[in-house]
C-alpha cells in the first residue's frame, strides 16, 4: 500500500459540520432544530487522487461535497486547502486574529481553564453512568479550546509564547497589510497585461496601419511597464517584513518550546472563514460536476456559451473571442465532442453528451480540486463505462482530484484510490479501495459490501440485512448513530460517540466493537 505520508495534502478537512435550521412550527416552540446533515467529518483528501464516497441516501454526501466547496456555508469546522499559497489569497481572518491577538490570548486562557475544571470533575466521577453523560461535553470543550488555540498558532506559530504580544502582533500587521498591498498590485497587473495583449490582436485583426497599432501598443506599454515598478516596489516592502519577522525569530533559535509552536504555522488556507470575494477567487480551483445532465444546462444556451460562462465570469480572456472559441473547442475535444458543436443547444444532445457538456463546463476553468456528484447515475451502463473512463483520463492529464460521490459500490471500487463510508452525517469507515473490499471493519461496511450483486455461482455470501429505518437526522441517536441498528450493540455504544480512530495504516473506523467484526472477503 502507498504511504499516504509521501502525498501533498490537497484538502484537510477537521470536524466539519452542517446544519441546516427548521422553520419553527409554533410561537411556542423555544428550541431551535436542525438538519444535522454533517455531523463532525474529518479526513485528508490527497493532491491527485479519486476519493470515492458511498452512503445510503440522505446520508449527506452532496451537502459533504457543496459543502467542501463552500456552495453552502459550513456551520462549523475547518476546510484548509493548500492549492494555493497563503500569501496569494491574504484572508482578512488572518487580519482579525492579528490585531486581537492579546484578547484571542485571554479567551484561550478562559477555554483551557474551563477543559481542565470539566477533566477533573470527569475524572472523579465513580459511576461510568456519570461519565457517559459527562462525556459529550468535555469533548465539546476541547474541540472549543483547540480551535481557539490553532486560530493563533497557525498565524503566528512559535510567537505564541511571547510576552510581548503587542510587538507580535504590530509586526505581523506589517507584513500582512505589505502582502495585501502586493497582492492588489499583482492582480491589477494581470488584468492590465491581459489587456494589453487583446489590444494588439484586436489592432491587428482589423488591419489598421502599423502606425496605429505601434500608438497603441506604446500607449499601454507604457501603463504596463509602471504597474511592474510598482510591484517591484510592492515585493520589496513585503520582504523587508517578512525579514524583519525572520530577525525575530533568531532570538527564539535554541528554545524548544519555540520549535514546538512553530511547527503548528499552516500556509494553507481555510475555506470556512473566507469571505465571499475571497472564496470566488479561488472558485476556478474548486468545480463541481452535476447529477442531473438534463437540468443542470441552460436549455437558452448554446454549448460554446455554457462551457465560456466560467471563463467569462473569471475574465480568463479578455475581448478575445476568436482565442476563447479556439480554446472552448479544445475542451470539448479533450471531453469527447466534436468542435462543431459549439453551436448546438442541449436539446440537441444525448444525456451521455450533455454529461460531457458539464464535464467540460468544470473542467474549462483547469481546476485542481472536482466534486462528482453522482456523475454517472443517470446514465445507462455503456454510457456509464465511457464517462468514467473519460475521467480517469483528463485526471491523469490534468493532475485532478477527484470526491467521486455515488451508490454504486462497482463503480466507486473501479474509478476509487480510496473510499469513505458515511451514515446520518458521519464518516464511519476510511480506507483504500483494496483495504476496505478486503476487510471491513464497520458493522455498515459489512453490510454495503454484502449486497453487491454478483454473477459468481459459487459465491455462497450471503446478504447482511440491516434491520429497521435511518433514524431521523433533526434528532440522531446518541451515541453510535448506528447502533438502533446494529448486531453488535452494546450498553456504551448507545451512549458514548465512538472515536474515528486509525486501526492499521490508512484505515480508520468509528466503531466501540471494530475488533469484533468478522472480517469476509468479498471481492477479489
Amino acid at each position: 500500500m502507498e504511504n499516504n505520508k509521501d502525498k501533498k495534502v490537497l484538502l484537510r478537512i477537521s470536524n466539519l459540520k452542517q446544519y441546516f435550521p427548521i422553520k419553527k412550527t409554533s410561537v411556542f416552540q423555544k428550541e431551535q432544530l436542525y438538519v444535522k446533515a454533517n455531523d463532525g467529518i474529518s479526513l485528508d483528501i490527497y493532491e491527485g487522487e479519486t476519493f470515492g464516497l458511498v452512503g445510503e441516501s440522505g446520508c449527506g454526501k452532496s451537502t459533504f461535497g457543496r459543502s467542501l466547496l463552500q456552495l453552502y456555508k459550513q456551520t462549523d469546522g475547518r476546510t484548509m486547502y493548500y492549492g494555493r499559497p497563503l500569501d496569494e489569497i491574504a484572508p482578512r481572518y488572518m487580519e482579525e486574529t492579528i490585531k486581537n491577538l492579546p484578547s484571542k490570548m485571554k479567551s484561550l486562557e478562559a477555554h483551557q481553564a474551563k477543559v481542565e475544571l470539566l477533566q477533573k470533575e470527569y475524572d472523579n466521577m465513580k459511576t461510568d453512568e456519570e461519565k457517559y453523560a459527562m462525556h459529550g461535553k468535555l469533548k465539546e470543550a476541547k474541540k472549543i479550546a483547540n480551535d481557539a488555540f490553532l486560530d493563533i498558532v497557525q498565524v503566528i506559530g512559535g510567537f505564541y509564547i511571547s510576552k510581548d504580544l503587542g510587538k507580535v502582533s504590530t509586526t505581523f500587521l506589517k507584513e500582512y497589510e505589505a502582502n495585501v498591498a502586493l497582492c492588489i498590485a499583482k492582480e491589477e497587473l494581470r488584468k492590465l497585461e491581459s489587456e494589453f495583449e487583446a489590444i494588439k490582436m484586436e489592432k491587428e485583426a482589423k488591419k489598421a496601419s502599423k502606425s496605429e497599432i505601434d500608438a497603441a501598443i506604446a500607449k499601454n506599454k507604457a501603463k504596463v511597464d509602471a504597474l511592474r515598478k510598482e510591484v517591484e516596489t510592492k515585493q520589496e516592502i513585503f520582504n523587508a517584513a517578512k525579514q524583519e519577522i525572520d530577525a525575530m525569530k533568531k532570538e527564539y533559535a535554541r528554545n524548544a518550546e519555540f520549535k514546538k509552536y512553530e511547527a503548528y504555522l499552516d500556509e494553507g488556507v481555510d475555506l470556512a472563514r473566507l469571505t465571499e470575494e475571497e472564496i470566488r477567487r479561488l472558485r476556478k480551483d474548486l468545480q463541481l460536476i452535476f447529477q442531473d445532465p438534463y437540468s443542470s444546462l441552460n436549455p437558452r444556451m448554446s454549448v460554446g456559451q455554457i462551457i465560456g460562462e466560467g471563463l467569462n465570469a473569471h475574465k480568463v480572456f479578455h475581448k478575445n473571442k476568436g482565442k476563447m472559441q479556439d480554446y472552448i473547442m479544445q475542451v470539448m475535444e479533450d471531453c469527447g465532442l466534436a468542435p462543431y458543436m459549439i453551436h448546438r443547444y442541449p436539446h440537441q444532445f444525448s444525456g451521455g453528451q450533455r454529461q460531457r457538456i458539464g464535464i467540460a463546463r468544470s473542467l474549462a476553468l483547469k481546476p485542481k480540486f472536482v466534486v462528482c456528484d453522482e456523475a454517472v447515475s443517470a446514465l445507462d451502463v455503456s454510457i456509464q463505462s465511457q464517462i468514467i473512463n473519460l475521467l480517469l483520463d483528463l485526471k491523469e492529464k490534468e493532475n485532478l482530484t477527484y470526491l467521486f460521490i455515488s451508490h454504486d459500490l462497482s463503480v466507486i471500487k473501479y474509478i476509487s484510490d480510496r473510499i469513505g463510508v458515511m451514515y446520518l452525517g458521519n464518516m464511519v469507515e476510511l480506507a483504500t479501495t483494496e483495504d476496505l473490499f478486503k476487510a471491513p471493519m464497520h458493522p455498515y461496511t459489512e453490510a454495503l459490501l454484502s449486497a453487491i450483486p454478483t454473477t459468481d455461482v459459487d459465491d455462497k455470501k450471503e446478504a447482511i440485512l440491516i434491520e429497521g429505518d435511518i433514524p431521523s437526522p433533526i434528532k440522531p441517536p446518541s451515541g453510535c448513530k448506528f447502533h438502533t441498528r446494529c448486531k453488535y450493540c452494546t450498553d456504551i455504544c448507545m451512549k458514548v460517540v465512538p472515536e474515528f480512530e486509525e486501526m492499521t495504516p490508512g484505515h480508520f473506523v468509528a466503531c466501540h466493537h471494530k475488533r469484533n467484526v468478522v472480517r469476509t472477503k468479498y471481492i477479489e
